[in-house]
């Protein structure tokens, strides 16, 4: 039985496929986008927030942590993290007695993990829903995810697969092969922009985007947009007409507006967020987009 990493699981969602659904969300990620609204899915182990509001600057930590790597701020400011040089940070979760510090991540094996989702097989059922495995990059424990999709399948629950699809083409058609639906998302069509804004460039993502479609697993695109970033007029129209290349097995686009409701998550870890200032999407550049992709022969929607 294989065991994985979960950051966490959104039940009831319904926004990562069709009907109310359960997204579990896996631990780690081989992109950086500039945009990730999930930075404590990033690395691959544990990961710790700090809750600033709940320190009471009790000294607890600062006399816990090794090397001396948590000190006291200015007097009702908390405390100062050096989150490279404290090697024991998981333990202050157990030791803060105001629970100012929460792990995130938990392992479980697959069978544990599909149990506890088949809990609300009635909402899948009675809504057309299932499970969604996001993160993060589900692919990246593909072997974990795609024995816990099995166990869910026999179960007759709906499978659907949120990549950026830049995984290795052996590791992923398994995992693609596993479940009902991909959600793949195109953050670029351009590959130096793909480059500036998620640290890689998309020469594989695009591959892959192929060869799913060639097996007419159903495809649902997903474009985010975000103001200075990805927002080139050019690079948006070429990133519809190549999912429109994809043909039939493509069921619809959902644009996606930039937004910042996980901005909280990175003071929370310490880490710096690079779009500060960014100004939101205009619902009528997005209004276009839709438009555009309906002209070329696309069903489209607009989210958030």
């Amino acid at each position: 039985m294989k065991t994985g990493l979960i950051s966490r699981i959104q039940r009831y969602s319904t926004k990562d496929g069709p009907g109310l659904r359960s997204t579990v969300f896996m631990q780690q990620c081989n992109l950086r986008c500039q945009w990730c609204a999930n930075p404590e899915t990033l690395r691959s182990g544990f990961n710790v927030f700090w809750f600033k509001e709940r320190c009471r600057q009790c000294g607890t930590c600062v006399q816990a942590a090794a090397n001396n790597a948590i000190t006291f701020a200015e007097p009702g400011q908390g405390v100062v993290i050096d989150r490279k040089r404290c090697t024991n940070l998981l333990d202050m979760v157990d030791a803060c007695p105001y629970d100012a510090y929460e792990k995130v991540g938990k392992e479980m094996t697959s069978q544990a993990l599909a149990d506890l989702l088949l809990r609300d097989k009635t909402f899948y059922d009675e809504s057309g829903g299932g499970v969604t495995f996001s993160g993060g990059e589900p692919a990246l424990q593909a072997e974990f995810v795609t024995e816990t999709a099995h166990i869910l399948s026999a179960a007759g629950v709906h499978l659907c697969l949120d990549t950026a699809g830049n995984i290795r083409r052996d590791k992923l058609l398994p995992l693609v092969d596993a479940v009902d639906m991909v959600s793949y998302d195109f953050k670029a069509f351009d590959p130096e922009i793909h480059l500036t804004c998620t640290g890689v460039d998309n020469r594989l993502i695009l591959e892959n985007a192929k060869t799913i479609a060639a097996t007419g697993k159903p495809i649902l695109a997903r474009m985010v947009i975000v103001p200075t970033r990805n927002d080139q007029p050019e690079d948006i129209r070429k990133r519809l007409e190549f999912i429109r290349s994809l043909g039939s097995a493509v069921q619809q686009v959902d644009i996606l507006e930039y937004h910042i409701y996980g901005i909280g998550k990175y003071e929370k870890l310490d880490m710096p967020y690079l779009l500060n200032g960014i100004p939101p999407v205009q619902r009528e550049m997005t209004e276009q987009i839709k438009q555009y992709a309906e002209d070329i022969g696309l069903k489209a929607t607009i989210g958030g």
